[in-house]
């Protein structure tokens, strides 16, 4: 959202330049724009993703660029994953911490202890300590290198530890591990626990042994070795104290890196102003298809139920708080088995026969709005980046001023000029708009005829009922909303600056006014300015333009024409390759380069607009699959394989990004006949194949391709996931679901008035909706004792400091300490 109140800058402007960073622990996977000279900045930017891997903190860093374009941290906000739900979903604001090298801190160490006596040769008794530090894992990246290395130290009374970067006299060192955040170490370090002692017990400790090894701490310090003079950075600590080791004698286990405590916190944190966040985190436990059979056959016969009310997808919008919370994950699953259009026909066709006025159709925040709203979203999208993409970018680049409030006009600013520049845009989006039914996915033009009919037949008496059923959602709910808004829209990285947005929201008006066939269109507008400049728009051949549209994307049988479809873009950015060695004697060194997808080819060029240095055609992408890290000790790595074995290796810069541009890779060649069912997971390097020692370059791949995604580039959807949501909806409702079942009782008994604490519902046949109700309340209790199995399993199964889950997992002691509360309970 917006910070406030950030520290002022320490020189005679006192203002900043702040941008926002997204982080997952330390990997910045999302970077806002940069709002200059304020001190309150407001960012208003959306970021969603899926998380592609395992993390502790989810942080958000304000950053300040100074003069000389480095750029300075002023603080961040870190929320512990198992604190994401108390946020979930609301506008909260966090104070700004400080960010202290010695607190910023991720990765997981995996140690063993052994404590072994030892008689020397004059047969006294000595207790020795073998620490063996085998592995590290998820260790930071810092200033894009990882050259770890561990020290482990025995501390105790009396035995001086210096901190900082001094080691202590009896600290051990590990070998550096070069270009790597995953190390593996492997090796054992002796310190001396007791003195030898010259009472004959031969295997106990002495009194004051005893006390003096409670309290000892074995310290084990992670670093990252750097070239430069300011030092080792600090990647971590772990402290054991020893007593542990009195029960049993060798202990193994992986353990969570924690900060360091300097005890020099002196810096209030509201002195750094705060940060507003809405963060929503969803986290879908699914399990295998045919545990989902009952519920998903139940709301996949919706469409066929009489009267829609009553089938299971209609209930659920009748319970949810939002309609759009139901309406999203139902939309999702019918699209996957392809039966979107039959359900919400359906259930427009009841909500045409409710409509009373024909000027208030599809008018209301209903399911059916909802799901067409989610549909056009998910099936349009490249709809809209071919439509609106190329003149947004121009509006957004070329700043031409179209203020025509003669209030709001600037210094200098002509009227009559900004109302011909925003004629013009206003005239090219309309005409790209008009012109564009022929792109219009065929799932988008079902709906849309389905509407049109059902309209039609409702209000035979109006002619115009035809065109504003669909042109309510065309342009009211699709074009004139991602005009407005681009950046949710996927048409723009960032939020537009003031002055675009303005420009942006003054032909959002027009367009919308344009595309709703109202008879007197100047009575719309509050503004008389506005209604001045649509003037210019009143003529019949503007109307005719929008009926010629509307009747092309809703009429029946219309087919899309591939033949001339121009190419989509779906994806470009910055990545770094790794040349092919197309040339015998080429160097294969990494290079920056502007890498740019669309439905036709994958291209890349030194630039974004230069000339393609290499075009790779869809049908030859092979197979694109993540690449080991070991293979270039790098990070975030992927390959696209091409005939004849060639391979391009490709770098992304955070594990986000190499996610997308993966799956979407993979998307596009789905449907690519000479596909590979293998390949290998690391790289040809020094004559051989990492991964399976292969001497020959061209041996068949050793490990299964990944890429079993569907087909359709715009629809990447899991319906066992979409299932899962909806068993979630529906337990949370549960007590709603048990009302509307007193409901359908009460209302088939009493025909009488309605009672008011069940008319919030649409109950059309009280016995069809009550036995759908009755499935849906047994397949929802089978599932959620199918849950609490599965967890009281893996609760027995896994060990609390296993790699899974190390000690120091706040989420795993939460759930002992639930499960214990629970076993208790039932006790």
């Amino acid at each position: 959202g917006e910070a406030k109140n950030l520290p002022t800058y320490p020189g005679p402007n006192k203002m900043r330049d702040c941008y926002c960073t997204v982080n997952l622990d330390q990997e910045e996977v999302f970077r806002t724009k940069i709002v200059e000279k304020s001190l309150c900045p407001f960012y208003g930017e959306d970021f969603y993703c899926e998380i592609p891997r395992t993390f502790r903190h989810l942080s958000f860093y304000i950053f300040d660029r100074d003069v000389f374009r480095r750029d300075s941290i002023i603080g961040k906000v870190a929320i512990q994953k198992e604190d994401l739900q108390k946020y979930h979903n609301r506008d909260t604001w966090f104070q700004l911490q400080h960010v202290d090298a010695d607190s910023e801190v991720q990765g997981k160490v995996h140690l063993e202890l052994r404590l072994s006596e030892v008689i020397t040769d004059t047969g006294v008794v000595c207790h020795k300590l073998a620490t063996r530090v085998l592995e590290c894992q998820g260790l930071p990246i810092v200033n894009g290198q990882c050259d770890p290395y561990a020290t482990v130290t025995l501390a105790g009374p009396s035995r001086q530890v210096l901190r900082k970067q001094k080691l202590p006299s009896e600290a051990k060192k590990t070998k550096v591990k070069k270009k790597t955040n995953n190390p593996h170490f492997d090796e054992v370090f002796y310190f001396e626990v007791t003195r030898p002692s010259s009472c004959n017990k031969k295997s106990h400790f002495d009194i004051e042994d005893v006390d003096e090894v409670d309290k000892m701490e074995i310290r084990v310090d992670l670093w990252n070795a750097s070239n430069l003079k300011f030092g080792d950075e600090f990647l971590g600590e772990l402290r054991l104290p020893l007593k542990f080791l009195r029960q049993s004698s060798s202990y193994e286990a992986w353990y969570f890196l924690q900060p360091r405590d300097n005890g020099n916190k002196s810096l209030k944190p509201d002195d750094l102003g705060s940060l507003r966040l809405n963060v929503v985190y969803t986290e879908d436990h699914v399990f295998s298809s045919d545990y989902y059979s009952p519920l998903r056959d139940l709301l996949l016969k919706s469409a066929d139920v009489e009267p829609v009310s009553a089938s299971a997808a209609h209930i659920l919008g009748e319970v949810c708080r939002e309609k759009q919370e139901a309406a999203i994950p139902l939309v999702r699953l019918f699209l996957h088995y392809g039966k979107v259009v039959p359900f919400i026909s359906a259930i427009a066709n009841a909500e045409v026969k409710r409509t009373q006025d024909p000027n208030t159709i599809f008018r209301g925040n209903s399911l059916t709005s909802k799901c067409i709203d989610e549909t056009m979203k998910l099936a349009g999208m490249h709809y809209l980046q071919v439509t609106l993409k190329p003149i947004i970018d121009e509006i957004c680049q070329v700043h031409k001023p179209c203020e025509i409030d003669p209030v709001k006009l600037k210094d200098g600013e002509n009227l009559e000029n900004n109302r011909e520049n925003l004629r013009q845009y206003v005239d090219r989006i309309f005409t790209v708009i008009t012109k564009s039914g022929v792109s219009c996915p065929t799932v988008m033009c079902d709906i849309f005829f389905s509407l049109r009919e059902s309209a039609a037949k409702r209000f035979q008496g109006d002619l115009d009922v035809r065109y504003t059923a669909v042109s309510s959602f065309i342009f009211l709910r699709f074009f004139a909303p991602a005009i407005l808004s681009p950046n949710l829209f996927q048409l723009t990285p960032h939020h537009p600056d003031p002055q675009t947005s303005r420009t942006l929201t003054l032909i959002s008006k027009t367009i919308q006014t344009l595309g709703s066939l109202s008879k007197s269109k100047s009575a719309n507008f509050k503004e008389s300015y506005m209604a001045t400049f649509y003037d210019y728009f009143n003529e019949q051949k503007y109307a005719d333009a929008v009926k010629n549209f509307l009747d092309l994307i809703s009429s029946s049988g219309r087919r899309d024409h591939k033949s001339i479809e121009q190419p989509i873009l779906l994806k470009e950015g910055f990545m770094i390759k790794r040349a092919q060695g197309r040339k015998r004697f080429g160097m294969k060194n990494f290079k920056k380069r502007w890498f740019r997808l669309t439905n036709h080819e994958f291209t890349y060029q030194k630039s974004k607009g230069d000339h393609p240095l290499c075009s790779i055609p869809i049908e030859n992408i092979l197979a694109v699959e993540r690449l080991e890290e070991e293979s270039f000790k790098m990070k975030n790595m992927f390959q696209v394989i091409q005939p004849e074995r060639r391979v391009l290796y490709i770098q992304a810069n955070n594990c986000v990004e190499a996610k997308d541009w993966i799956d979407i890779l993979t998307k596009v060649s789905q449907c690519n006949k000479k596909r590979l069912t293998v390949y290998h997971p690391s790289a040809y390097l020094n004559g051989h194949w990492l991964c399976c020692k292969a001497t020959a370059d061209n041996t068949p791949g050793c490990t299964p391709c990944t890429g079993g995604l569907p087909a359709n580039i715009q629809l990447d959807i899991d319906g066992d996931r979409e299932t899962e949501r909806i068993y979630s909806l529906f337990n949370l409702y549960m007590p709603k679901l048990e009302k509307m079942q007193e409901a359908c009782g009460s209302k088939s008994v009493y025909d009488g008035p309605e009672e008011e604490e069940y008319s919030t519902f649409i109950i059309d046949d009280p016995k069809e909706t009550y036995k759908t109700l009755k499935l849906i309340i047994e397949g929802v209790g089978t599932l959620e004792q199918e849950h609490a199995q599965y967890k009281r399993d893996k609760f027995k199964k896994t060990k609390y400091g296993s790699q899974e889950h190390p000690i120091g997992d706040k989420s795993f002691q939460t759930y002992i300490r639930q499960q214990s509360e629970i076993s208790a309970h039932s006790i």
